[in-house]
């Protein structure tokens, strides 16, 4: 039985046929395009995806608007996307989130891996160690020893559990044999917030935070990747002070799954061409991200390879949620 969904679907595939000479019989896209972003407007996710979202209106001729549906570890907006028509017209801006949901949440109204069409990366990025100017550490063991001393006291915010900043501070914790109080927020903005006048004692934010830094509003002690990052090369990297520990997180762009083949290939060579203008590429770079589309199959890999990686970190943490 055919229902608007397949019909939808054959009717997006069937513009995509191409007439003599190659020309296409419809354009696509020819209205606008929805850019999903499971996470509070303001954090730098949303700064991201909106870089993203104009580079591709102007290369489109068609608005492409970002909506914001945070809430539930991203995974309202997630399941926004898993269950909107396959036309190409909804686009999920996705976050590293997505390979950690499946074993994180006892539950979900979505497949991460069989509800999606993967399109393209966008960038990865390492998290930065925040902490206010009140706080007596200058450095990640002067912070490790005045936690040790202070054992459940001090506060770790998080733009939600079960983000990628909260994984990333729970393997910091877990390596560097801490024990801090998780304040979960609705997005990074209002964690920050909290963060500046000594409300919460830690937070891990992306490199777009930096600025905060420099101002000399907050104190960085340190960044999460495997090396020192080139946006701020006199941070330590965490694993210099805990051997091992390492966390990049990633961004990609998704549609739902059985959306036409034509326009999956044709959004991702987009969205690599699109973090290819010198302009984008400085704007994210300037944030810290390094910028880089690849191809449905890639991102494909990269999502089973997190699921896998954080999926053997969870359930050594015990970490779950309902």
């Amino acid at each position: 039985m055919l229902t608007r969904r397949h019909l939808i679907a054959l009717s997006a595939a069937s513009a995509l046929v191409p007439e003599s000479g190659g020309a296409w019989a419809q354009a696509w896209p020819s209205h606008t395009v929805h850019m999903i972003v499971p996470i509070a407007a303001g954090g730098p996710n949303d700064t991201c995806a909106r870089i993203l979202a104009e580079q591709l209106s102007t290369m489109w001729g068609q608005q492409v608007v970002v909506d914001n549906k945070p809430g539930a570890g991203t995974n309202i907006g997630n399941e926004f996307v898993a269950h909107a028509d396959p036309d190409g017209y909804t686009v999920l801006f996705g976050t590293g989130s997505l390979g950690v949901n499946a074993i994180l949440y006892h539950a979900l109204n979505y497949d991460p891996v069989n509800d999606f069409a993967p399109v393209s990366s966008v960038a990865t990025l390492p998290f930065f160690m925040f902490v206010p100017n009140s706080s007596p550490a200058k450095s990640v063991p002067e912070f490790i020893a005045n936690v040790k001393a202070h054992p459940q006291k001090l506060i770790m915010g998080s733009p939600g559990a079960g983000s990628a900043p909260h994984l990333a501070e729970v393997l910091f914790m877990e390596m560097a044999k801490i024990q801090m109080v998780h304040a979960p927020y609705r997005g990074a903005a209002p964690a920050f917030t909290d963060l500046i006048p000594g409300r919460i004692d830690c937070y891990f934010g992306s490199g777009e935070l930096l600025q905060y830094w420099r101002s000399g509003q907050v104190r960085a002690l340190a960044t999460t990747g495997p090396t020192r990052a080139e946006v701020a090369p006199e941070l330590p990297t965490i694993g210099e002070t805990v051997p091992g520990y390492e966390v990049l997180s990633w961004q990609g762009v998704f549609l739902p799954a059985k959306t036409p083949s034509a326009i999956v290939e044709k959004m991702s060579a987009d969205v690599t061409a699109a973090l290819n203008v010198p302009a984008v590429k400085t704007k994210l770079q300037n944030m810290g991200y390094a910028a880089a589309g690849s191809t449905p199959k890639q991102l494909a890999i990269l999502l089973r390879t997190e699921i896998d990686k954080w999926t053997a970190i969870i359930k050594a943490a015990g970490l779950q949620i309902e």
